[in-house]
């Protein structure tokens, strides 16, 4: 089934946005396209536009999965952290909520792996990490990250 700006709500293949939408979605999309291709990974270029739809998922699904968060802790917890765990008392709520999400994609890669990773509709695990961590001005607070520092560039790709 298609769905998204080539499909109708009943699937059928239908671009359904007006020129002003799709204009503004493609210039927003160019951001993460932008994004991903300057990143490289064992000596192989990403190439952006070949993950862009699945970039803008994984960056979308953080966004909205941390604002779901932080609505649980706001109305189970009285907006209150949660219980530390064993080996990470260092670590609050919010650092927690990023340290899961990131360990999901961690994994090694050898060259050749990656020469064929970058015509996928999937970017690298690592950058499946960094890219939307990146994009988050939340993940940066959490970790005090510096402005303008790798994990929080002053210029930050978002679409939605």
């Amino acid at each position: 089934m298609f769905v998204g700006a080539q499909a109708d709500g009943e699937g059928r293949l239908i671009n359904w946005w007006d020129p002003q939408s799709k204009k503004a979605f493609e210039e927003r999309a160019k951001t993460i396209i932008d994004q991903y291709s300057g990143y490289n990974l064992l000596g192989v270029q990403l190439k952006g536009a070949n993950s862009q739809g699945e970039n803008i998922a994984d960056n979308g699904g953080l966004k909205e999965s941390y604002g779901a968060y932080r609505m649980y802790r706001k109305q189970h917890l009285n907006d209150t952290e949660e219980p530390r765990l064993p080996g990470f008392e260092t670590l609050n709520s919010d650092q927690m909520f990023y340290l899961s999400y990131a360990q999901v994609w961690c994994g090694d890669y050898r060259k050749q792996e990656v020469e064929l990773q970058v015509n996928r509709p999937h970017s690298p695990g690592r950058f499946r990490i960094i890219g939307p961590l990146q994009n988050s001005p939340q993940f940066s607070h959490a970790y005090r990250c510096p402005q303008g520092s790798y994990m929080n560039p002053i210029k930050k790709a978002a679409v939605w």
